[in-house]
């Protein structure tokens, strides 16, 4: 074999190697007793904060604030009319607009995690820790609560050292596991989710300037039976499920009446469990 392609192959087993030390598998997900799968509903309260970083035109900014008037209330009425314990995922700018849906979440017993100040994670290290500071302060003066989860990019050590226990932002498997991060210095638990799960991917229109040719307006029938086939799967073998919703996406009547009738079906099953992010990170990091 050539020098410079064996050296090259060597090189990229070297980089899979590292990698994989990253991350590190669970086991045995144990659950509590009488428990046979964990369901996160998940909301990333973006409001218009992407539409904006991308100068989207104002349509989908106006489309963005209806997360903030409309579809946030929507979503905390159907999570409490089923006794379920959501995760919001709220950047520190939207704590600034949106202070009465944060408090209204919290109250009711929703978990109120970072996302980011304004929707983007700085590359300077100093800016990073003052976006996140910035973050947490805002979301503890709502709520009393530091936030302990966080779905962005940020650094895990910046993270670890400013008392965060979990991310949810990879989804290197289907279970929860370890994430370690490049240096070696701090480890999370992360809680992933899929895409397939995911409300944006499948009723945006004009996503993130995407062209007419890549449009996707599917019907919530189709859709619910696809997260119902998706929770199925793990509930069968015991695993655990993510669900990721987007207030200005989910908040529409028609896919609020789809997830009332999704949450219906999931808990006619026994042993589903709907806790928020928090509670069932606590419990994996307790059992081991």
């Amino acid at each position: 074999m050539d020098t410079a392609l064996a050296r090259e192959l060597s090189d990229i087993a070297d980089a899979a190697t590292a990698y994989a030390a990253r991350h590190r598998r669970i086991d045995r997900l144990a659950y509590p007793p009488g428990i046979r799968l964990a369901v996160n509903f998940t909301a990333d309260f973006d409001a218009m904060l992407l539409r904006r970083l991308m100068n989207e035109p104002p349509m989908q900014l106006a489309k963005g604030e209806f997360g903030g008037r409309v579809g946030i209330w929507r979503l905390i009425e159907l999570f409490d009319s089923h006794a379920v314990k959501a995760t919001i995922f709220t950047p520190g700018r939207i704590a600034e607009l949106y202070p009465q849906a944060v408090r209204a979440a919290a109250r009711a017993g929703h978990e109120i995690a970072d996302h980011m100040w304004e929707h983007r994670v700085p590359r300077e290290p100093e800016l990073e820790r003052d976006h996140l500071r910035k973050t947490i302060t805002a979301l503890e003066r709502l709520t009393g609560r530091r936030p302990v989860g966080s779905r962005s990019s940020h650094g895990l050590t910046l993270l670890r050292d400013e008392g965060f226990i979990y991310v949810s932002e990879g989804s290197g498997d289907h279970l929860p596991y370890y994430v370690t991060d490049p240096s070696g210095e701090a480890t999370l638990l992360n809680l992933p989710f899929h895409f397939a799960i995911d409300d944006a991917m499948f009723f945006s229109f004009a996503w993130m300037g995407s062209p007419n040719a890549a449009q996707r307006i599917t019907d919530p029938d189709r859709v619910e039976e696809l997260w119902w086939d998706a929770f199925l799967h793990q509930y069968r073998q015991g695993g655990y499920l993510n669900v990721c919703l987007h207030p200005f996406v989910s908040g529409r009547a028609l896919r609020i009446a789809m997830l009332d009738r999704l949450i219906g079906r999931m808990k006619t099953l026994p042993g589903v469990w709907f806790p928020t992010c928090e509670a069932f990170a606590r419990h994996v990091i307790r059992a081991g």
